[in-house]
């Protein structure tokens, strides 16, 4: 499915406001997680090598989601029934998400679609977008401690390229860091601003 065609998604639209921080402060973070040039076009090889196993990865992350009850409680109205229509679309944007994380310029319309994303896992904008009944609030705990699975599940797919061991090395931290620089802006929303 064509990006403009994943109901919800609004990467690089007027939709999105402006970053609550500069570029140079990104800019800073970038450093801090050790993210630059070289990382951004190992990202790009390691799409390359995603982007015909994407429903594997995440019919793998799903199953892991699905597979503990207290992390697919997120995706239910509170009581233990899932929203499957919300399931499914949500299914549809991490999978563009995924080719964003390897393609998108790291640039000024990322890094707002970036803390969009965090809003849409709290109270602030949690269902909007899918008009779902699901729980309105995803714990940022979950959001922290899924940094590990969604990096350490990644490396298999990315062997499945024709790249040397290092170059899968190559993709995976970049991978990695990408991942720990998104969920530090996607952590924005959970806390007051200036301890942020």
């Amino acid at each position: 499915m064509a990006s403009d065609q994943i109901p919800g998604y609004t990467y690089g639209t007027d939709d999105i406001p402006d970053a609550p921080i500069s570029m140079d402060e990104f800019d800073r973070l970038k450093q801090t997680v050790l993210f630059d040039e070289e990382d951004e076009e190992a990202l790009r090889r390691a799409g390359d090598v995603l982007e015909e196993q994407i429903d594997d990865v995440l019919e793998l992350w799903y199953g892991f989601v699905g597979d503990h009850d207290f992390l697919l409680y997120y995706f239910t109205d509170g009581e233990g029934n899932p929203d499957e229509e919300y399931l499914e679309r949500v299914r549809e944007r991490f999978g563009q998400w995924i080719l964003d994380t390897c393609d998108a310029p790291y640039d000024e319309e990322w890094l707002n679609y970036q803390f969009e994303i965090g809003r849409r896992h709290t109270r602030e904008k949690k269902n909007q977008v899918d008009d779902a009944d699901a729980v309105d609030h995803i714990d940022m705990r979950y959001l922290v401690a899924f940094i590990y699975p969604i990096t350490a599940t990644i490396r298999d797919f990315l062997t499945a390229g024709d790249h040397t061991d290092e170059e899968v090395d190559e993709m995976y931290h970049a991978w990695f860091k990408s991942i720990v620089l998104q969920v530090t802006l996607w952590s924005y929303p959970y806390v007051p601003e200036e301890n942020w």
